[in-house]
């Protein structure tokens, strides 16, 4: 019996430890019959090493999601392991420390700035890089954490989440007579060295098992993993411009 990403090949960022939900989708990915490359940023060695834990080791390339030449040189350098692209995963996000940890009104612009290029212009910027590898019917995902409401100590980071979101619809309208979907997944809390840096995430560790109406378990990636490799197969032919929510239905409630 075939996989649900048998054949396809993809490229997938933001693997940082095994932790991570970046190196669980490519896990999934892998074992549903995907060919994977990773891209890392800073220690290369750490994320060759977590690459080495895979089904099937992968290589990993080094992308800084602001340097131009490794944007510019990103489908060659692709090229190099795969002759072409069925799937792209973004999981990329980074604000300064001033932008998270509830001093919203403090936070420099500067900081802001850094935080809105790398956590949603840059889904953009992959998108570019990465289009002229994409096949008719390939998808692109983004990692994204509902931004309809504001989360305690999320502060500029949800404001960057919120124009990752509008980032996700407008790219669908520009990539979409190429064939290509851009989808956004949005996962619940997941325990990550990402989450670890977002001031009160116990706050909704506790809250969010408690009222998702699914349960919901913060140790295990692997649920948001599948919605991924869902969102990267062909079993959405229709779906562009959406944003996929995998957090236990938690989005769903009110008081």
């Amino acid at each position: 019996m075939s996989g649900l990403l048998e054949g396809k090949r993809i490229l997938i960022t933001g693997v940082i430890t095994d932790a991570s939900i970046a190196f669980h989708a490519a896990k999934t990915a892998q074992e549903q019959g995907a060919e994977v490359v990773l891209t890392g940023f800073g220690r290369l060695s750490l994320v060759e090493r977590i690459a080495g834990r895979l089904p099937k080791p992968a290589p990993v390339l080094e992308l800084d999601v602001t340097n131009a030449e490794h944007l510019d040189t990103l489908a060659e350098r692709v090229r190099e392991h795969l002759p072409a692209l069925d799937g792209v995963l973004h999981s990329i996000a980074y604000a300064p420390p001033s932008c998270l940890g509830g001093d919203f009104l403090e936070a420099p612009w500067e900081d802001v700035a850094t935080g809105v290029q790398i956590s949603a212009y840059s889904l953009k910027s992959l998108t570019t890089a990465t289009l002229p590898l994409l096949t008719a019917g390939s998808g692109i995902v983004g990692m994204d954490f509902d931004a309809r409401v504001a989360w305690p100590g999320y502060d500029w980071m949800g404001v960057a989440k919120a124009a990752l979101e509008s980032t996700n619809r407008y790219l669908a309208r520009e990539v979409g007579p190429r064939g290509v979907r851009v989808n956004l997944v949005s996962a619940g809390p997941v325990r990550t060295m990402a989450a670890k840096s977002i001031p009160d995430f116990a706050t909704l560790e506790d809250k969010w098992g408690e009222r998702a109406p699914l349960g919901w378990a913060m140790t295990d990636p692997e649920p948001v993993a599948r919605t991924i490799c869902a969102a990267l197969s062909d079993w959405l032919p229709t779906t562009t411009g959406s944003m996929i929510r995998a957090d236990g239905g938690f989005h769903a409630l009110g008081a």
